[in-house]
């Protein structure tokens, strides 16, 4: 049985043999099992058949450097990007099928050229694997004027960049926590992402939710996030609030809390 079929089709078979291989053996060994969400905690109980007292999982959290900044803050680092203040959609994820990027490029094409071109998508991430086909239409794109690939970013700059998107889409199939949605909603941006995996229990209800691979949807979800004004600053709010309950100090606390349990239920 694999640990998670969504996503076997999308990952070089070796990728995911090895991770098989690795986590089965690694669960013969260990006493409990720290995870990142209950979506997964579950996958573990339904895949593996544990015991749901043996994994608890502890949220992750953002990098104190992802957080709302003044448009004079971000001024030069847009800059030097060719970029404005809440003037594109950004996504941050590697260039691999899991990720859904290439449904993204294909719905932000279905948007109106004026909406596109006041609004450009702007991809920053790894080059990945299996993306010759999304590599073309990305390049496409990239031709046209509405889409800016600018790969891999340091953290401070992506913190930068998030912080003055428009809007932050991330429509993966699948993900075990799906960090950046995090990322995003602590840096008081919007967030449009699928209703697929972890991302609802991650995102808490204060992203717009939409089928994985569902272009249509896509595509009308990025339309209302870039023009409606009212959603957006409810979402921003939603997502600031939601965000401020994940902080590493938790993730601390209850990590520790882990250790202790099971070194007293061995001991």
């Amino acid at each position: 049985t694999r640990i998670e079929g969504s996503f076997i089709d999308r990952d070089p078979p070796e990728r995911v043999d090895g991770f098989e291989r690795q986590l089965r053996e690694s669960l013969t060994r260990c006493a409990h099992v720290l995870t990142h969400t209950e979506t997964v905690k579950r996958e573990i109980v339904n895949t593996l058949g544990w015991d749901p007292a043996r994994i608890t999982a502890v949220p992750l959290a953002a990098a104190p450097s992802f957080k709302p900044h003044h448009c004079d803050e971000l001024r030069p680092l847009l800059q030097r990007f060719a970029l404005v203040d809440r003037g594109f959609t950004l996504c941050a994820a590697t260039l691999e099928p899991r990720k859904g990027i290439a449904r993204l490029v294909n719905a932000y094409r279905a948007l109106p050229e004026s909406l596109r071109n006041a609004f450009p998508l702007v991809l920053v991430g790894g080059a990945g694997w299996r993306n010759q086909e999304l590599s073309a239409l990305v390049e496409s794109a990239q031709q046209q004027g509405w889409l800016r690939h600018f790969g891999y970013v340091a953290e401070q700059d992506l913190a930068g960049l998030m912080a003055g998107a428009r809007v932050f889409a991330y429509p993966s199939f699948y993900e075990g926590y799906g960090l950046p949605i995090v990322e995003a909603m602590a840096s008081g941006v919007p967030v449009i992402t699928t209703n697929a995996s972890c991302m609802p229990e991650v995102a808490g209800g204060a992203a717009m939710l939409i089928a994985p691979g569902v272009e249509v949807a896509l595509r009308d979800a990025l339309e209302r996030a870039l023009t409606d004004e009212h959603w957006r600053c409810q979402a921003s709010a939603a997502g600031l609030r939601v965000a401020h309950t994940y902080s590493w100090q938790r993730c601390l606390r209850e990590t520790v809390a882990v250790y202790q349990r099971v070194w007293n239920e061995n001991t």
